[in-house]
């Protein structure tokens, strides 16, 4: 079993792929499943039924926006690997459900637009990968547009992200004139020529000062190219995979996803260098994915993948061992044994039914309420992984019932989208009523929307001044009660039923802390 075990992780590669609403994310997410055979034509669908939207994006409310705003788990296999692209949501009222999927990956891949360089939220995403270690490859996109010097954008990359750069491909010209990408990893010259459906060409090149280069892109680009790559050797020490695994370098790709260009060589040098599943710390221990026993844990939970089926689906990181349909597994947190008949792996929006997987994979176990983000699954060990956390909102509204006659639907509705991880719920313990809290504004036009199209529920939302919501513990019980007498009309309890303070300014905050000083305030729901 065990050399089996460890051939199968061998192979996995299993990668987030973040950057700025815009960069174009989903089109490389795109290009990389051309590549694997996943889908045969650029642009997913083209018929007339069917509107053109990308593979990845199929709840409704993405196609209509044009923006993803769920992450979506797809896997094909390229060559010998197997690879899982986990495509995260680029808007930045979503940056949760990003930072909880970067908790499910080995590496990840930053896409960054050449003409607007780093943004606010790439820098904010980095800085996850960065408390984890996490081997990031950056790949610089839109070359076919006008855009900034690449010199430039390496610098930036190195000032704002905080890593060391080290480029393994080259521009030859950009927008306009843009004729190619000189592959520094491979040596080898591909030559561009606009098409969204097709690649282009490759020539191998021994050395880049033969007159085959000359001939090729001309030769005032071809010494512009030779001088550039002087430079590089220059100023960027040699790559070396080791800096890579441990965080501390990040290898730069240039091209053009729309275009198909340079996608090639981002996804063979990746599956060469980047890293197999990785050992996860659980609180109890380190384990090790090629340990015999089964262990997994739930990062995302999604409610109806499938509109005739009004289900939620539980996606599983598998860290260890071998994960088998119709075996039974230990919840953890409810110590029941559970076995999974219709285990599923995902191609996007289509789903295969699946009998085994391996450490790295991502499988989807249909959920009937049992799941919470952050459950563990296990062979029967009593383990529990952590870093999974839920931020500290920073929007409020009160949720009302716009249709009386539909309340049991919003409920659930309302549940369901709670434990996805959407937003947050607080139960106000003055006046009982309900709080939806999130981190932008664009979640609670999604919460209304699919209340309505997938529940049938019609809810408003009402005004609620408040500043933050922090979560309050203590060792002694007096100060607690006596702090929650106080501000009786500032408390609330979470869906776990854990004790909620809401400070309806960075005053009223401040004030407590000092006043309370036995009480410990928390940002974050793990503690």
């Amino acid at each position: 079993m065990s050399e089996e075990l460890n051939k199968e992780i061998a192979k996995r590669r299993t990668f987030a792929i973040i950057s700025h609403p815009d960069a174009g994310k989903t089109t490389l997410t795109e290009k990389l499943l051309l590549f694997g055979g996943a889908i045969h034509v650029a642009g997913a669908v083209k018929s007339n039924k069917i509107k053109k939207t990308a593979t990845s994006d199929w709840m409704e409310i993405e196609k209509q926006r044009g923006i993803s705003v769920a992450t979506s788990v797809m896997g094909f296999n390229y060559g010998d690997y197997k690879i899982n692209i986990l495509d995260t949501p680029g808007h930045q009222d979503f940056a949760e459900d990003t930072f909880r999927t970067l908790t499910a990956v080995d590496s990840v891949i930053i896409v960054v637009d050449v003409a607007k360089g780093v943004e606010t939220q790439t820098r904010r995403l980095m800085e996850v990968c960065r408390m984890r270690n996490t081997p990031v490859i950056i790949f610089v996109n839109k070359l076919d547009r006008e855009g900034r010097d690449p010199f430039d954008i390496l610098d930036e990359l190195e000032q704002e992200l905080k890593i060391s750069v080290r480029p393994l491909s080259w521009p030859i010209n950009i927008g306009a004139k843009f004729k190619g990408v000189y592959n520094i990893y491979e040596h080898g010259l591909d030559l561009f020529t606009p098409s969204k459906q097709t690649i282009s060409e490759r020539v191998e090149i021994d050395d880049v000062n033969s007159p085959l280069v000359d001939e090729l892109i001309g030769s005032a680009d071809a010494d512009k190219l030779r001088e550039d790559l002087e430079l590089i050797d220059g100023v960027y020490p040699e790559f070396n995979p080791h800096e890579y695994l441990e965080g501390n370098v990040a290898p730069v790709f240039f091209g053009s996803a729309l275009n198909t260009f340079g996608v090639k060589e981002l996804l063979d040098c990746f599956v060469k260098i980047a890293p197999s599943p990785q050992p996860i710390e659980a609180v109890e221990r380190v384990v090790n994915p090629e340990e015999e026993g089964f262990t997994g844990f739930v990062f995302k939970i999604h409610a109806n993948m499938d509109p005739n089926h009004r289900s939620c689906i539980a996606f599983v990181k598998i860290c260890s061992g071998k994960f088998e349909r119709n075996v039974n597994y230990r919840h953890v947190r409810s110590d029941k044994m559970m076995r999974f008949a219709a285990p599923t792996a995902f191609m996007a929006q289509k789903k295969n039914i699946v009998d085994e997987a391996y450490p790295g994979d991502i499988v989807g176990i249909p959920d009937t309420g049992n799941f919470k983000i952050g459950d563990t699954l296990t062979s029967g060990e009593l383990l529990h992984f952590k870093g999974l956390p839920s931020f500290s909102p920073e929007m409020f509204k009160y949720i009302e019932n716009a249709d009386p006659m539909k309340a049991k639907q919003l409920d659930k509705g309302i549940r369901q989208l709670m434990d996805e991880g959407v937003a947050q719920m607080f139960t106000n313990s003055f006046n009982g009523r309900k709080i939806i809290g999130t981190v932008g504004q664009l979640q609670f036009e999604v919460i209304q929307y699919r209340l309505l199209h997938e529940y049938g529920a019609q809810c408003r939302w009402e005004p609620i001044s408040l500043y933050k919501a922090c979560w309050i513990e203590s060792d002694d019980e007096a100060a607690l009660a006596s702090f929650k007498k106080r501000k009786h009309q500032f408390m609330a309890t979470d869906k776990e039923g854990r004790d909620v303070f809401l400070a309806d300014s960075n005053y009223v905050l401040q004030m407590a802390r000092a006043d309370f000083p036995d009480i410990r305030f928390h940002f974050s729901s793990e503690f």
